[in-house]
């Protein structure tokens, strides 16, 4: 694609790189005479305030899945897919009022770590298996291939050297400086994120109200296509398979969402480094409104090149980029980059940069969490207890190295795909609802024991699969039955648990688990800042919802 990028635009491309690489590597330097500990490596010292909390939380969430996938799902359904983002809102009060205290009481570095010491030390190297090889092999492989596919659109890059290239960037500093490093670079790369975003979307309704503007252009665009604003779609919409309509609001992606901004640890992590708990819940709350503004910058593009394209007189006026690699909704993950060339000078660095920050800051989050599991859980579990700071911060920095590198091999393999974001989602949607089955139950069930959370945390992945994969032919028989992803994911959740309360019902006769959380009033106390931000965001959600049903 002839992308029209131009000096001003690589000058400011290349200023944004070697910002981020310069405060990555300072804040990465070792003070004089001190080596890092784990606390300073995988928990940035205990030292983050609540804005970069807030904003670590948006940078590491929102990548090239957001901006190339979910524009891509914007282009091919509308602004249903929007709900990922939206009730993801809704989600981190939950996590911030009920989930964080607890977390945050136990001390604990990683995800796995709680699930030790609530249950075991066996189950919790299941769970750390799981999400090593999760991270690894689906997400981290599809943020490189997506940020790949983005270079290779615009700039023409090979896919291979564009795996490359952001591996390394994001390695640069990430390896070396830990979550410190991550979390004040994301600082920067989330004013880039959101601004360039806005830029890209500011200018696509622009593009297709003639130069009237931004509002001008969201009317144009919601006249044009009415039916691509329903946040509920019914049976008869090609996508109901991928949101299947009230189940977006009390099903399936509630397992979706409160596994991954509950215990997820890429994201868990960064609230976990707080400077205290109220701290941490200031920085969801900041992260929970920056969440409504995500579809206006992932979602609301798509839809607008959806109308660009099938209106001539707009595909007249763009000229001859118009009509180069023009995304159908055979390949919706191309329309983001092919949004971005008809950006002004100067605005298309900004608006690239914005995307590159977007997948560099998600790659370096994911890197530095993988080799949190794996040298905390692994490593200092079964290969070295006794291990130094020096031997435990070099792990980090070597396993997340190996983890790059599989990651890279995997990338390519991923060309294969459409909507990647639908992927990602189906593929985490097979082992999320059976962890977040043994957390919901073991966080507030005193009587859920380990063996009934190791019965069924292995038992869910069959049940997934059952409602994942039928025979050729049986989909409609009596034996397997054909329902959307996240109808599976709910089913999933509610099966798993009824195994979890069987097993352990068996075992203890109804006794209480000597493991079990004491839950009290004051440990879920939140401030009323926290209180007030809630409801606004309620409110908020409230209304999207009754505008867009």
């Amino acid at each position: 694609m002839n992308t029209g990028f131009q000096f001003l635009d690589y000058v400011i491309f290349i200023a944004y790189a070697i910002i981020i690489l310069g405060i990555g590597l300072w804040v990465s330097r070792d003070k004089k005479g001190e080596q890092k500990n784990a606390e300073d490596y995988f928990l940035a010292s205990k030292s983050l305030p609540w804005w970069a909390i807030g904003a670590s939380l948006i940078a590491a969430n929102i990548s090239a899945e957001q901006f190339i996938g979910m524009s891509g799902s914007g282009f091919a359904s509308g602004l249903a897919i929007a709900s990922y983002e939206w009730m993801a809102a809704l989600t981190l009060i939950i996590v911030g009022k009920y989930f964080l205290p607890i977390f945050i009481e136990k001390n604990i570095y990683t995800i796995p770590e709680f699930v030790e010491k609530r249950f075991s030390s066996n189950l919790k190297t299941i769970l750390a298996v799981f999400w090593i090889a999760l991270y690894v092999f689906v997400n981290l492989a599809s943020v490189l291939y997506l940020g790949a596919l983005a270079l290779e659109t615009i700039m023409g890059v090979p896919l291979i050297y564009g795996v490359i290239g952001l591996s390394v960037f994001a390695a640069a500093y990430s390896l070396y400086g830990g979550l410190s490093a991550v979390a004040w670079t994301d600082v920067i790369q989330v004013v880039f994120l959101v601004f360039g975003g806005l830029v890209t979307t500011y200018l696509a309704l622009d593009y297709v109200s003639a130069g009237d503007g931004f509002l001008s252009g969201l009317k144009a665009v919601y006249n044009a296509v009415p039916e691509r604003f329903e946040m509920i779609l019914d049976k008869s919409n090609p996508e109901y398979n991928n949101l299947p309509g009230i189940a977006v609001l009390v099903g399936g992606m509630w397992v979706a969402n409160l596994y991954y901004w509950g215990f997820n640890q890429y994201i868990i992590q960064r609230t976990l480094a707080a400077k205290s708990l109220k701290e941490a819940q200031k920085g969801i709350l900041f992260a929970a409104f920056l969440k409504l503004l995500i579809p206006l910058i992932v979602v609301i593009p798509g839809i607008a090149a959806f109308v660009m394209i099938n209106d001539p007189e707009i595909m007249k006026n763009l000229g001859d980029f118009a009509h180069q690699n023009i995304p159908s909704l055979q390949s919706a993950d191309k329309t983001y980059p092919w949004l971005l060339q008809f950006l002004p000078v100067g605005l298309k660095g900004v608006a690239f940069a914005a995307l590159t920050a977007a997948i560099v800051s998600s790659l370096a989050s994911m890197l530095n969490s993988t080799s949190t599991i794996f040298t905390m859980d692994i490593y200092k579990e079964y290969i070295n207890k006794n291990a130094t700071d020096k031997q435990t911060v070099n792990t980090g920095r070597i396993s997340a190295a190996v983890a790059l590198v599989i990651a890279c091999i995997m990338a390519p393999l991923l060309g294969s795909l459409d909507q990647a974001f639908q992927f990602i989602q189906e593929y985490t949607g097979v082992v999320s609802p059976g962890i977040l089955a043994v957390f919901l139950l073991g966080l507030f069930w005193k009587k859920a024991t380990n063996k009934s959370a190791i019965i069924g945390v292995i038992a869910s992945i069959p049940i997934a699969m059952y409602f994942k994969v039928a025979p050729k032919g049986w989909s409609n028989s009596k034996v397997f039955i054909d329902i959307p992803f996240m109808d599976q994911m709910g089913y999933t959740l509610l099966l798993t648990m009824l195994v979890i309360v069987f097993v352990s019902y068996i075992q203890h006769k109804g006794k209480n688990d000597k493991k079990g959380i004491e839950i009290t009033k004051e440990l879920f106390k939140t401030s009323p800042i926290f209180n007030i931000g809630a409801f606004a965001i309620m409110l908020i959600l409230t209304a999207l919802y009754a505008l867009f049903w």
